[in-house]
């Protein structure tokens, strides 16, 4: 029996193969959406995979104001941020953030899903979350998605 055909591939910087890709947010649950781009950041759907590894595709996610959030989320959720200086704690509820930055409600979602480490920053630059239904990525020739 040939032992080295059972050899463990572990992907690199040099091997890795990374692909665009575009997802459509619109009338898609904003948690479900998120860790299925979560998972195609991390490059989880590729047989390749390698954990301390920046394997994963670009993704572009489009119509971000469109996303929706099952039961009463959208004015229940709330998303707290410091400003730094004391008493400086803001509370922001789902439906403002979604009316004030559309892009930021779908950004820290999948944000929260990545690793909280420099392969987690490095990862989270390869997402790229716009409002509208159009993104100035199409040199790159992305791939649709369907989720």
């Amino acid at each position: 029996m040939n032992t080295l055909s059972y050899k463990t591939v572990s992907a690199n910087k040099a091997t890795v193969n990374k692909e665009w890709v575009v997802v459509d947010a619109e009338g898609k649950v904003l948690g479900r959406t998120a860790t299925v781009v979560a998972s195609m950041l991390r490059g989880k759907h590729k047989t390749n995979y390698t954990p301390h590894v920046d394997c994963g595709d670009n993704v572009i996610v489009v119509n971000a104001e469109k996303a929706i959030l099952t039961g009463d989320k959208m004015t229940d959720k709330e998303y707290v941020r410091h400003t730094g200086y004391p008493g400086g704690q803001r509370i922001t509820t789902a439906d403002k953030l979604l009316k004030k930055n559309p892009i930021a409600l779908i950004e820290h979602a999948v944000k929260g899903m990545l690793p909280k480490n420099r392969l987690g920053n490095a990862l989270y630059r390869n997402l790229h979350v716009y409002a509208g239904s159009t993104h100035p990525h199409e040199a790159q020739q992305p791939k649709i998605v369907e989720i």
